[in-house]
C-alpha cells in the first residue's frame, strides 16, 4: 500500500497512526510486522508522543536549532539542512502487530516528517503476516 501526505509548512510533523492502524487492521493478519518507508530525500519518518502536540513543536524547535536553513551549505537547489534532517530522523520504521493493532506505547504515535515543504509525499506500508509453524 502507498498513500500520499500533504504538507502545508516547510517543516512539520505530520501523525499518520490513525491511516496505519487502518491498513492493518483492514488487512487482517493478525500478528506480523509493519515496515514503513518514505522514498523522499528530505522527509523521514519517526515514532514519539502524540498525546502533547507541543512535543512535536519541541522537536522542530530543536532540529531547527541543531541544523539551521542559513549555515553555508554548498547544494545548489538550497534545501541541505532538510537533507541533513531526515538523514538523522530516518527513512523507515518497523513496528510489531499484535491481534490486529500496532504495538505502540501508550503515548505514541507514528509521524511524517516533512523537512523542506509544503509538498504532496509518499509513505510506502508493508505488513507482513508471522508464519506460525506448529
Amino acid at each position: 500500500m502507498v498513500f500520499t501526505v500533504k504538507s502545508r509548512n516547510q517543516t512539520e510533523l505530520i501523525d499518520i497512526t490513525a491511516k496505519i492502524q487502518d491498513a492493518v487492521l483492514s488487512a487482517g493478519i493478525g500478528q506480523g510486522l509493519c515496515m514503513l518507508y518514505v522514498p523522499h530525500t528530505t522527509a523521514a519518518i519517526t515514532i514519539n508522543e502524540s498525546a502533547d502536540p507541543s512535543v512535536k513543536d519541541d522537536i522542530l524547535m530543536i532540529i531547527d536549532q541543531i541544523i539551521p536553513w542559513k549555515a553555508g551549505y554548498r547544494h545548489l537547489e538550497g534545501n541541505s539542512p532538510a537533507h541533513i534532517k531526515s538523514t538523522l530522523v530516518g527513512s523507515s520504521e518497523l513496528i510489531a502487530i499484535e491481534n490486529d493493532r500496532l504495538v505502540l506505547g501508550t503515548w505514541q504515535g507514528i509521524f511524517f516528517c516533512e523537512f523542506d515543504g509544503p509538498r504532496t509525499r509518499k509513505v510506502h506500508v508493508r505488513l507482513i503476516a508471522e508464519k506460525f509453524q506448529e
